[in-house]
């Protein structure tokens, strides 16, 4: 009787189709124990189907619409020509840049001029930032090469020991503001728009104090236990040095050839960025060149999604920025992901006649203060061991480009007043 009645129950189990994806086992009396932790109902390769699935749905739709559009031939000829256009009128001035100003800033480190700025700073990081002192020397590493080199510093004992855990955390934010600064100044001068550049620099300014500040009241709302030291062990800023060994000549020619080097990484590094981001960015934001009207194939053409988009909304985006057209609402768009590919953006916007020095302000302070920190801040956090706040710095980080972009456009109406 208990046999029958222990098989009727095991085959009532399998056909309850609640059972089904249930894992169960029995217990001494022969009752179902189950787990309060459910395994997933899908096996791991067929959830991977159905990316796979999506993935090619969403791809073939965006190209095939601008197939449609362009034709076939057109789209592809574009996309090629736009990639090899701007790797040779772009990408290669970019890293020309790159490597001279990679050598100077080496050799402003090696001769003592970062750490002058650093003093010169260094008052301003308590009232502005919440930071100590020494967060100065970040601001200036970042400005004069990229993102990553705060996180060499954080990781050095005689660095982070003037800093609490928030704040060390907030060093992410503080120092992607300012993250190829000096790339980006020097490429807006040298086209010609050194005033609106300076005018962004400020606003770089501001949004950075904007993102610091927030990083550290999200973080320490959420974990006030990271409101202590970062470590109690001895150390000493003094112990925090650039210089190298050689006489003088010998230091200066060390300096500028590893800084033109180091350039020359930059430059390589920012190419992906440039040539996939840009192109499609630029096919979504121009239109076709032919003169009725009609697409070529040559480079930047393509279906003006973007520029139509900003067009329906563009008195929100003239209000805020001052942009006059559409199309230039593309630029902070590509920030978000890399800025050496938005600047990539740049000589096309001055040959169609639609940039002016109130529209550099705006990209250098939203260029440096983003600067591609979508795809930085899960690592930069990530190699400080607080994976669990790279929302939070998103987030924050977010705000402060958006009002790096706004600080700039109306400090630029004022001065233009004053002046």
């Amino acid at each position: 009787m208990d046999d029958n009645s222990n098989k009727k129950h095991s085959l009532l189990s399998v056909l309850n189709p609640f059972e089904v994806f249930r894992h169960h086992e029995r217990t001494e009396n022969g009752e179902l124990k189950t787990e309060s932790k459910k395994p997933s109902r899908f096996k791991f390769t067929t959830l991977r189907s159905f990316e796979a699935l999506f993935f090619l749905v969403i791809f073939f739709a965006f190209f095939g619409l601008l197939a449609f559009k362009m034709t076939l031939p057109n789209m592809l000829n574009t996309f090629m020509q736009t990639a090899y256009h701007l790797l040779l009128e772009t990408v290669f001035y970019i890293m020309a840049i790159c490597v001279l100003m990679g050598a100077i800033s080496k050799m402003f480190t090696e001769f003592g001029v970062v750490r002058l700025m650093e003093n010169i700073l260094r008052p301003l990081m308590k009232p502005l930032y919440n930071l100590p002192g020494v967060a100065a020397l970040g601001a200036v590493m970042t400005f004069l090469s990229d993102n990553p080199a705060i996180i060499s510093l954080a990781k050095d004992n005689n660095f982070a020991r003037y800093f609490k855990k928030y704040q060390l955390v907030s060093l992410t934010n503080f120092g992607t503001a300012f993250g190829m600064g000096l790339v980006v100044i020097a490429f807006m001068t040298g086209k010609g728009f050194g005033g609106g550049a300076l005018v962004g620099l400020l606003g770089a300014v501001i949004g950075s104090i904007v993102s610091t500040r927030l990083m550290q009241h999200f973080t320490l709302k959420s974990y006030p236990e990271l409101d202590t030291p970062v470590t109690e062990e001895e150390g000493t800023e003094q112990n925090i040095s650039f210089k190298s060994e050689g006489s003088v000549f010998q230091r200066f020619l060390n300096a500028m050839l590893d800084g033109g080097k180091s350039g020359v990484g930059i430059g390589v590094a920012i190419i992906p960025g440039v040539l996939c981001i840009s192109t499609i960015v630029m096919m979504l934001t121009f239109g076709p060149a032919g003169a009725n009207g009609e697409y070529t194939g040559a480079a930047y053409e393509g279906v003006p999604v973007i520029t139509w988009l900003a067009d329906k909304v563009n008195v929100v985006f003239f209000w805020l920025f001052g942009f006059k057209s559409g199309a230039l609402v593309s630029f902070p768009i590509t920030a978000l992901g890399a800025v050496g590919a938005a600047i990539g953006l740049v000589p096309t916007f001055i040959e169609t006649g639609i940039i002016n020095n109130n529209a550099i302000a705006v990209f250098t302070a939203m260029g440096m203060c983003w600067s591609g920190y979508l795809s930085t801040h899960t690592a930069m956090l990530d190699s400080l061991g607080y994976r669990k706040l790279i929302g939070k710095a998103i987030g924050a980080h977010t705000v402060g480009g958006l009002c790096a972009g706004i600080a700039a456009h109306w400090l630029y109406v004022l001065l233009s007043l004053i002046f």
